[in-house]
C-alpha cells in the first residue's frame, strides 16, 4: 500500500495485520514506515520508501511483495494530498503536486500491480478517492478534480480488466481524522478547514473497516465503490 505512514495507510496496516495479511508498507518517511512495521511485527524488508510521484519507486514497492510473498493480491493507491485554497489564489505548485500525487500517483500504482495481476489472474485495485469526488465545495476545485479523475480512472480499468479476473474498489472518505487537513496550507482556508475536522471527523478505523470488507467478498463479489461520513457531515 501506498500512503502507509500514517492515518488512512496506518490504520489500514494495523486492522489488516490483526486479519493475517501479510502487507508491504510503502510511503515517503521511512522512520515512520519502519516504526509501524515494528509495531504491527513486520520484517524489515516489508517497508519501501516509496515516493508516489515516482513511478519507479512505486514498481519497486509492488515488486518487493512479489520477492517477499511470491505475488500481490491486493494494491492500495492510498496517497494522496488536499490542497484547498480559491482558484484565484493562484497556488500553482501546489495545484501540480495535486495533480502528481493524486492523479499520476494512481496511475503509477495501477501499471506497477497490473502485471503481475493479469499474470495471476486474480488481483484487487483499491484507490482513495473522497467525498469531494462527489461534492465540490468552493475552494476544492482542483482537489475535487483530482478525486474525480481517481474515480474517472477506476471506472475505466474496472471495466478494462474483466477478463483477468481482476476486481476494483474506489473508497471515498468523508471527514477522517489523519494528517490530510494539514496538507491546506492557504492562508484563511486552513484554520476553517482544521476547525471542520476537530468537530466533525471519525476515526480512521472506520475507513480501516472499508477496505477489509471489500477486500473479504468471495472473489465473484467485486466491490465498486464506497462512499461514507461522518453521521454528521452535511456535504
Amino acid at each position: 500500500m501506498t500512503g502507509a505512514s500514517s492515518g488512512l495507510g496506518a490504520e489500514t496496516a494495523r486492522h489488516l495485520s490483526t486479519q493475517g495479511a501479510e502487507i508491504v508498507l510503502g510511503a515517503r518517511r521511512l522512520d515512520r514506515l519502519e516504526q509501524l512495521a515494528e509495531e504491527i511485527s513486520l520484517e524489515p524488508a516489508a517497508v519501501v520508501r516509496t515516493d508516489v510521484t515516482d513511478r519507479e519507486q512505486v514498481k519497486e514497492l509492488v515488486q518487493r511483495a512479489v520477492d517477499l510473498h511470491g505475488r500481490v493480491d491486493v494494491m492500495l493507491n492510498n496517497a494522496g494530498l488536499m490542497p484547498l485554497s480559491p482558484l484565484e489564489m493562484e497556488r500553482f505548485d501546489e495545484w501540480e503536486q495535486a495533480i502528481d500525487v493524486n492523479i499520476k500517483g494512481v496511475l503509477w500504482g495501477i501499471a506497477a500491480a497490473l502485471p503481475h495481476f493479469k499474470a495471476q489472474s486474480s488481483g484487487h485495485f483499491i484507490n482513495v478517492s473522497s467525498v469531494a469526488g462527489h461534492v465540490i465545495n468552493p475552494g476544492g476545485a482542483v482537489y475535487s478534480a483530482t478525486k474525480y479523475a481517481v474515480r474517472a480512472i477506476s471506472e475505466g480499468l474496472r471495466q478494462e480488466v474483466k477478463p483477468y479476473n481482476i476486481r476494483t474498489t474506489v473508497i471515498s472518505p468523508g471527514a477522517v481524522a489523519t494528517e490530510l487537513p494539514a496538507s491546506v496550507k492557504a492562508e484563511g482556508v486552513a484554520d476553517g478547514i482544521a476547525d471542520f475536522y476537530r468537530d466533525t471527523a471519525i476515526p480512521a478505523d472506520s475507513f480501516a473497516r472499508c477496505v477489509a470488507f471489500a477486500m473479504s467478498q468471495p472473489q465473484e463479489v467485486d466491490i465498486n465503490e464506497i462512499l461514507f461520513r461522518p453521521t454528521r457531515q452535511e456535504r
